[in-house]
This record gives structure tokens, C-alpha cells and sequence, in this order.
């Protein structure tokens, strides 16, 4: 299955733990025969991040960076530009139903690119039940996934 993993599940390669995720999460899916697949927006989600734990003294600038050059250079993971137009038109109608326009980014790369979302955002999660999400997703990817970490492992 392509699966598009979300920011979150990439934070580990920089030096970020998130409590109650795997660290190796990419690995493992790999592993299990999954390809693997981010935005692009995800490595700018990367260096902001970074940057704030660099400032404040709790991440040297050196692991970001080799954390997010060892992500970009993986040839195990594809990584997927935002600016071509149908995943921009996608983002542009998913801002009616999500407020941070990065996640619509995110999600709207996962779904023309991809079988599934790896997610645990509650507000992309919420989506399931949204109507308006489904018939958005009917065009372009009806039998899509928006999925957690647990439910596709």
C-alpha cells in the first residue's frame, strides 16, 4: 500500500521524540512492504520545528539537519512536490474544512498520490465522518484511508 506519513512520524530522524509513537515508524512500515511517501511540505514542517528546539537549546542545529538530510536522501521514502496544480486545487477546497493549510497540503498530497494518510491529527482524523470530505474524495481517490499509526500496523 503507498502510504503518505505525516510530519509527526518523522520528527524521531531530527532529534524529536513524540510520546507514545515508535520512533521507527517508517522503518517498520517499509518493512512490512509498504512504500512510503511525504510532502515536501513536510521537510519545511521539519526545519521550523528543528529550528525552535535549536533556539531554545535542546537540539544542536547538526542533528536536524543531518535528520532532515537523511530523509531527503532515503530512497526508501518518495518525496512529493506541493506545487502541482491538482494537489493545490485539492489543498485549496480541503481549506474549507481544515484551518491550518499545511494540513491540507499534507492531506491533499496523500490523497492524489497515494492509498492512505498516516495520521494521528484529530482534525484531519474528524474528517472521516465529514460528509463534505467524502464527496470531495469521490472524484479523485474514493476508496482513500485516513488512518492512524495503529490501524494500518
Amino acid at each position: 500500500m503507498r502510504l503518505l506519513l505525516d510530519t509527526t512520524y518523522l520528527l524521531p530522524a531530527i532529534g524529536i521524540s513524540i510520546r507514545g509513537l515508535s520512533k521507527d515508524a517508517p522503518v517498520n512500515l517499509i518493512k512490512k512492504g509498504h512504500q512510503i511517501s511525504i510532502s515536501d511540505i513536510s521537510i519545511f514542517e521539519l526545519s521550523a520545528k528543528g529550528a525552535k528546539h535549536i533556539i531554545a537549546g535542546t537540539l544542536p542545529a547538526e542533528r536536524v539537519t543531518r535528520g532532515i538530510r537523511a530523509i531527503v536522501h532515503d530512497e526508501t521514502i518518495e518525496t512529493v512536490p506541493v506545487h502541482e496544480s491538482t494537489i493545490l486545487h485539492t489543498a485549496f477546497d480541503l481549506r474549507s474544512l481544515l484551518t491550518d493549510f499545511i494540513d491540507c497540503l499534507i492531506l491533499s498530497t496523500a490523497v492524489n498520490q497515494c492509498d492512505a494518510l498516516i495520521t494521528e491529527d484529530s482534525d484531519i482524523q474528524n474528517l472521516k465522518k465529514n460528509k463534505e470530505f467524502t464527496e470531495l474524495l469521490r472524484p479523485i481517490n474514493p476508496r482513500f484511508k485516513i488512518q492512524t499509526l495503529t490501524e494500518i500496523t
